[in-house]
């Protein structure tokens, strides 16, 4: 592994050590949701890296993730709701813009609320989604209790794939993280591929 990345995650695992890292979950789990920077799971799964060693207690770092996503998803929801007109002119602005909030409108109707739980594994698809909910008004109950399923799912598999990982490589931290990290990125592009394969057979049968 490159020496510098290896640094760069030996620093997070000496900091996850901290019960601020709960904290530092939460926040960014809320953050997430709203302005897709970082992706939270790397967080949620250096948590559970950490929780495998003993330092940190998974049920915590699992609340915090999920509570990260409820309040985060909600705050979305409910900005699209408020904004709706001037967040629909903003992603119309360009042609691809346009084309994609259509699209995702178009799949809430199709899809319904098992879509909001394929999204949130998909950093920045769980964003537009959110945001599409609120700006199509979408019922609130309707919303929360989808909601309430993914991140529940979401929250439990990232922080056990990083639980299971701290345990199999207790001795490595770096490797545990590693192997939960490529786990969950090969899941996330697994589940892209399966959405646009199944794009493509309804856009031939139609």
């Amino acid at each position: 592994m490159v020496p510098f990345i290896t640094d760069f995650l030996n620093g997070l695992k000496d900091f996850s050590d901290s019960y601020w890292f709960y904290v530092i979950i939460l926040a960014i789990a809320i953050l997430d949701s709203v302005f897709p920077i970082v992706p939270s799971e790397t967080l949620v799964i250096i948590g559970g890296v950490s929780a495998g060693s003993g330092s940190l207690s998974l049920g915590l770092v699992t609340a915090c993730a999920f509570s990260g996503a409820f309040i985060g998803d909600h705050l979305s929801y409910f900005l699209g709701r408020r904004a709706s007109d001037l967040i629909t002119r903003r992603y119309e602005r360009t042609e691809k813009g346009k084309h994609r909030l259509a699209s995702v409108i178009h799949q809430i109707h199709e899809r319904g609320g098992l879509l909001l739980i394929t999204a949130r594994f998909i950093p920045g698809g769980r964003t537009i989604l959110t945001l599409a909910c609120g700006i199509t008004k979408q019922e609130r109950k309707w919303f929360t209790g989808w909601i309430i399923a993914a991140a529940s799912i979401w929250s439990t598999y990232a922080s056990l794939l990083g639980f299971i990982g701290g345990k199999t490589f207790e001795d490595n931290h770096t490797l545990a993280f590693g192997v939960a990290f490529t786990t969950a990125i090969s899941a996330t592009v697994l589940i892209e591929l399966v959405r646009m394969a199944r794009k493509k057979l309804r856009s031939r049968a139609s």
